[in-house]
Parts: structure tokens; sequence; C-alpha cells
């Protein structure tokens, strides 16, 4: 190891020290332990060019213990990325470059959103197969387009979540060869030694996942880090777990190897112990010396000179074989290559059927016209009709497979979607029971935070599961994805109203969707189409300018209201029918089309929806009402339970009668 690399290291520790220090708040502890291995990777090994952030060929790094963000963003100071150091000086605080976990689009070089421990990893597990796909695809002999690594920086907390164990068992089932894990294993967790709850062999168990396992047992061994990365790269037909072990707090003279190194600044004394330690004898605070950033600018023209060559390897690719390059290009855009609006076929259904059989055919048709597609389920595409005929199954043996198999792991499958989505170059679905979003909320959330077009086929979507009872039937889940901010939810009527989804799914390019499918068959309307893309809309109108009532529902509920339409007029009562599929596309239409649908005049309303009603008073107001599912469902078929929990034509008939007698 070189004194000029020794000094880079110590940089990367004081600024990463200073950061938290000044901020009050932060987590120093894991930066000064795994400075090393981050140098190590980032300077040696590492294809990336900070002057060209998004080189498609670049490597992808990701820092999955995200509370340690004062590391990754002293590396992008220092390597030369857009980051000024007055952003490090205002670390956690309002309006800076540098929040307290890494942000994907709100800071350059950021990868992935990390912060919850374990999602990294299954996002980088995500960009790993992503990368393998395309290199399938487009690769020719003596042209690599597609070469890159994924490199994950992972922690003693990334390896307890479950997620992190369902990530890794598909990565080692896939042989994904080009994902290198580097374990930063510090024994130490904000309680304390990981000792009190943490005390299995981690690299025995990924060695049973498939990985190849290495160990570097001194932390501080750039060469012995640096050796292990190169050992990985020759591997594959394996994934690689490099397992080194650190202290915490390196420098620190009474913090070193403790939990109070973890999550909390390291105090004036032991910071001024910990330079000293480390020979740092610059007084000014956030320096850089000149010999360190001599070294970084030609690290940085390293990385400009291995795009530059890649850009030549391009350039006779696409006239050797221009049609591919045509196809790369197509595939990197966001554009869809089709007229799907105007395209009649896409629209065309006969018949009643189920939402999650219509959406079946929309993959199927799309998979003709969108040839980057790809998504499978969580091992429910048989229920969830999420396979594309004739494109084949990914798997260590079919790296050209469109149909991913998730296996039971819905948590991971969310984060492998976001890291396919974040790769560039594919459209993501992935699908299972929407009772089972549960288990992949905290994925989902995160979706929505980095706006990535991932979309979520969520099938049985109500009681109507029926004989599969409570534990299965979704009550609140409506209501909580809902919630979710900048996510966007489509749960339709009938098989038009799931093209219109999927359409909507396709198009919007920073924000997931969430399709919200029946089980049960339901009736195809003639009224139904494109106006369902705006969330809301009159499926039948009243034959007054000002109705007497207004009643609303989405998916399967829209036959009740739809029936009650005309036994209401035989009554005398004269009614609006609003289909919403999603409350967020209706709300993000112009006040005076939200008007023209939900007249502010007519305070007789009536949402219908198998589900909580939770959400729904905003459009009902103070004098409207629900007919809603406040309480757990129950084993039954799903007609009788639609009966039982008053979801018929009849009761319909008699709220709205009610309410317009008020």
């Amino acid at each position: 190891m070189k004194q000029i690399e020794t000094k880079s290291v110590n940089t990367i520790r004081v600024l990463s020290a200073e950061m938290v220090e000044r901020a009050k708040s932060g987590h120093p502890g894991m930066p000064m332990g795994a400075a090393p291995m981050a140098y190590a990777l980032w300077a040696r090994q590492m294809k990336h060019n900070p002057a060209n952030p998004n080189w498609v060929d670049r490597d992808r790094f990701i820092l999955s213990a995200g509370h340690a963000s004062a590391l990754l963003y002293s590396l992008l100071h220092l390597f030369g990325y857009d980051l000024p150091m007055d952003e490090l000086k205002q670390f956690r605080q309002w309006g800076s470059k540098t929040p307290g976990h890494p942000e994907y689009g709100h800071t350059v070089g950021v990868e992935t959103t990390t912060g919850p421990l374990g999602q990294g990893f299954a996002t980088g597990v995500g960009m790993a197969l992503a990368e393998t796909y395309l290199a399938a695809k487009f690769n020719r002999p003596g042209y690599d387009i597609v070469d890159h690594y994924t490199y994950v920086l992972s922690g003693d907390g990334c390896m307890m979540e479950g997620i992190t164990a369902e990530a890794a068992s598909l990565a080692g089932t896939l042989e994904l060869d080009k994902l290198i894990v580097l374990y930063d294993s510090n024994s130490i967790t904000i309680e304390g030694d990981t000792n009190i709850a943490f005390r299995e062999d981690v690299g025995k168990r990924f060695e049973a996942y498939g990985w190849q396992v290495l160990k570097v047992e001194d932390g501080n061994d750039i060469d012995a880090i640096s050796k292990a990365i190169e050992e990985a790269k020759a591997e594959k037909t394996k994934p690689s777990l490099i397992i080194i072990t650190t202290q915490i707090g390196y420098g620190a003279p009474t913090k070193q190897g403790k939990a109070s190194a973890h999550g909390e600044p390291l105090g004036e004394e032991n910071l001024k112990g910990a330079k000293e330690f480390l020979g740092w004898t610059y007084e000014e605070e956030f320096f850089v010396p000149q010999e360190v950033r001599e070294h970084m600018e030609s690290l940085k023209q390293k990385g400009i000179e291995a795009e530059k060559a890649w850009q030549e390897k391009w350039e006779a690719y696409s006239k050797e074989y221009p049609e591919l390059a045509k196809e790369w290009e197509l595939w990197h855009s966001d554009e869809l290559p089709v007229d799907l609006l105007n395209d009649e076929d896409f629209w065309k259904f006969e018949g009643p059927d189920a939402t999650r059989s219509s959406s079946g055919k929309v993959i199927n048709y799309l998979a003709k016209v969108l040839p980057n597609l790809i998504g499978g389920s969580a091992d429910l595409g048989p229920s969830n009709k999420t396979f594309m005929e004739d494109r084949g199954s990914f798997s260590a043996e079919n790296r050209t497979g469109s149909n991913l198999h998730f296996g039971v792991r819905e948590h991971a499958m969310a984060a492998m979607a976001n890291g396919i989505a974040l790769h560039g170059g594919l459209r993501p679905y992935v699908g299972t029971f929407f009772v089972f979003s549960d288990y992949m909320k905290p994925a989902m959330r995160l979706s929505a935070l980095m706006e990535l077009p991932v979309v979520y086929i969520l099938t049985h979507d109500s009681i109507g599961v029926g004989e599969d009872g409570p534990t299965h039937e979704p009550i609140e889940h409506l209501a909580a994805i809902r919630s979710i901010p900048n996510f966007t939810v489509f749960r339709p009527a009938d098989s038009k109203e799931t093209a219109a989804g999927w359409y909507a799914a396709l198009t919007r390019k920073n924000s997931p969707t969430a399709l919200i499918l029946s089980r049960q068959n339901l009736p195809l309307y003639q009224e139904t189409g494109k106006d369902a893309l705006k969330g809301g809309y009159i499926l039948l109108d009243s034959e007054k300018e000002t109705p007497d009532i207004i009643l609303m529902a989405s998916g399967s509920e829209v036959e009740f209201i739809y029936k009650a339409h005309g036994i209401l007029k035989e009554k005398g009562i004269d009614a609006r029918v609003v289909s919403m599929p999603s409350f967020e596309l209706f709300d993000e239409q112009p006040e005076e089309y939200k008007e023209k649908v939900l007249p502010k005049a007519v305070r007789a309303r009536l949402a219908v929806e198998a589900g909580s009603s939770f959400g729904w008073h905003k459009y009902v107001g103070l004098d409207g009402d629900t007919i809603t599912l406040d309480r757990f469902g129950a084993s039954a078929p799903g007609k009788v339970l639609f009966e039982k929990f008053g979801f018929t034509v009849e009761n319909v008939v008699e709220k709205a009668q009610q309410l317009v007698r008020k």
C-alpha cells in the first residue's frame, strides 16, 4: 500500500467524522472502519467515470448500510463527482445534497436510496440480474457492450434482515456472478455487541446459498481487500461475499470498537484523538491535502479513459450490428415504441372476465410490442396471470428468458424490481396476491420515493377471494397503498379499465403503479374505456343536469352501483354512476373536470368498495355515506360474503334512498 493511499483513506475517515460532528448527528463509526475497503474498491477495482455518472456500462455501487452516508459523500467528493465541499459541510441540513441517508435522484452518483437495511442488498441483486439479461441480449463476440459489476457494501444489520436472506438465496440460485458484496463485519450494533442477537456463521450461510465466500481478516489491508475483489471477479458461476473484519470508529480513543461509535458524533475529544492516531496534522476542518487531490484527479482520468474506450467499441458495434444498436437505443428510451392509446386491438375485449385474466391478456399483448418488458411473480404466476408466453424463463441456464421466478420472496422481489428499474434498459413488473403487499410495502415505498415506474400486479383483491378466508382477504390494503405519496393505485372495473390501468402504468415515468385485480369474473361494460385514464369518470349519467345522488365505486363493486342506477330511476331517483379506478389520477385532473364529475352542489353521495372506508370520505363528504368493510372478512364463497357484508344492489338502493331523503 502506497503512502498516498493511506493518506487518501484517512482523508475519507476525517471528512466523514467531521461531517457528523458538525451536524451533531449521524453515524461516524462505519465510515471510519470501512474507509479502506471503500477506497480499495473505488480506486483500484470499480469502473466509473465521475465526469459522466450515468455512463451505461459503469459498475454500480450500493451502500446498503445507508446510515454510513458520510462515507459515500466523502467518496463522491474526493473522486470528483459534482458534490462540492460546501455540501459536505451541510450534512443532514435542510436543502443540502447530503441527507442523512443516500437518496437516488437527489445526490449525483447515488445509485439507489438506502437506509432501510437489507433493501440495498436486494436492489443490488436486481441490478445484477438486469446486467446479466442485457449482456445476453446485446453482447456479441468482441463486443462486450454490457460488462459491469454490481458492488454492495453491507453491514451486520443488513445480514440480519430477512430481505437479505431472500435476495441472497435467489442470487445464488441464478448464479449472478457479476454481483460482489463487501461485508463490513465489525460485530457492533446500536444495542452493543452483535452476540446478543446474532451469532450465526454468515459465511457458511452464504455458501449454502451458492455463493463464493472470501475473507479478509484485516480491514485496513487495502492490498488484501483488492486481491479479494479480483478473486471475486474471477469467479464466473457464483456471486461473491467478501467478509472483511473491521473496527467500528477506527482510531477514536474511547469509542473504537464500541456501540457508542455507531450512531452519534465522536465528540470533540475523540475526534481530536482520532486525528492524532491517524497522523492527521492539518488543523483546518474539511481539509483535503493537495497530494490527495492530485491522486484523485489521476484516478478520475482513468475513469474518463475507460468510458472513452467503451464509446469507441460502441461506435464499431453500431456499424457492425446496426439493428441491435437501434434496439438498444429503444430499450433505453422512456417512450413507448408503439401508440397503444390509439391501438384498437389493445382495447378490444369480449365478455365477462376476471381483471387478473384481462391483465394476463394485456401482458401477453405487450410482450409482442415491448421487447424489454420483464417480470414475474412470487411463486403465484398461474394465479396472478403474469407469465409471458413464448418469452422463456430467466435462470442460471437461460439468460434470455423474460419471465422471472422470484419464489416465495415478496420483499426481495419488490426491491429487485427497483434494482432492475434503476439499472435502466428494462421495464419491470412483479406480482403477488394483494394481501401479501404487506410483505413488500417497504420496497414499494422506496419505489415511490425514488419515482420508479415499477408495475405491481396485485390480484385477489377483496373478500371475493372467498373460501381462503380473512388471512387472504385484503381489507385495509387499498387505504395503505393509497396513503403512500407518489404511488398510483388503479382498481379496474372490467377488462377495458384494466387496459387503461396498464396504459397509465407504462406512461407514468415518475411513479410506480399498483394494478388491483379481481379473482372473480366481472362484467364488460359498454361505457368503459379510455375515460378511465382520468381516474374517475361518469359511467351512467342522470337525466337531470344536477343528479339527485352520486354513486361511486371501484373494481368489482361498480357492478352494484351500475345495476342500482336503473332501479333507482324506477323509484324516481335520478342517480349518476361514477367509476373511480384511481384516486391519484382523478385528483390530478383540472378542477373544472372534477367539478363536472362530482359537483359540489350534490351532497347526497354513496361510495361502494369492498375494503376499508378510509380515504373515501374526501369524496362523499359529511353528508354522504359508504358501503365499505371496516372489519376482517370470513371464509365462505365470495358471492356469499358479498351478500353477508352488504355488497348487494338492494343495499345500494336502500342506502341511496336514505341519503336522498335526508
